[in-house]
């Protein structure tokens, strides 16, 4: 295994210090431009407009190669970072809770991300968005933030257990 640049204990202080700056920057960067992914591929299918969907596409491909330059500096950290190019979809995804597999973290990926997508549409803008409204002071977006918050405690508190248990009970798990 690689040493890299930095040792793994150094990753402990620096990626939070990272990732904190870098939020506050995406941040002041979202609210600068009114930034809503679901608008963008609101705009793109009604519109053909593409100016908020590229927003989108650029914050996928800085987030892989920020991964891909934290990878660099700490492989120790990050040391099973290409795992889904060297498994197959029955593999358990290194370091996941509950042992699931790949099938049963894709399903756990896009059946909330349809839910979130139509929540989304009915409060007119993704979560980032709302999140950028309720720091300038909306309280429907407040509130928004408030429940995303309040459900998501919820589920990691009480739900989670019960759909880990019932995809190993579908042959999902290890």
């Amino acid at each position: 295994m690689a040493t890299g640049i930095l040792p793994k204990e150094a990753a402990v202080f620096f990626v939070p210090l990272v990732t904190l700056l870098l939020g506050l920057l995406i941040g002041y960067l979202a609210q600068r431009s009114g930034y809503c992914s679901i608008g963008g591929f609101r705009d793109y299918f009604l519109f053909r407009h593409t100016r908020l969907l590229s927003g989108y596409l650029t914050l996928i491909v800085a987030a892989f190669v920020g991964y891909l330059i934290f990878w660099f500096l700490t492989p120790a950290a990050m040391e099973h970072f290409f795992w889904a190019f060297t498994s197959g979809p029955a593999t358990p995804i290194p370091g996941a809770p509950g042992g699931l597999n790949t099938v049963a973290y894709l399903i756990f990926s896009v059946i909330p991300g349809f839910l979130v997508g139509f929540i989304a549409v009915l409060l007119g803008g993704c979560p980032i968005r709302q999140t950028v409204m309720a720091s300038e002071g909306n309280y429907k977006a407040a509130w928004f933030f408030i429940g995303m918050c309040a459900g998501s405690i919820l589920f990691a508190a009480l739900v989670s257990g019960w759909v880990v248990a019932l995809m190993k009970a579908l042959g999902f798990g290890v």
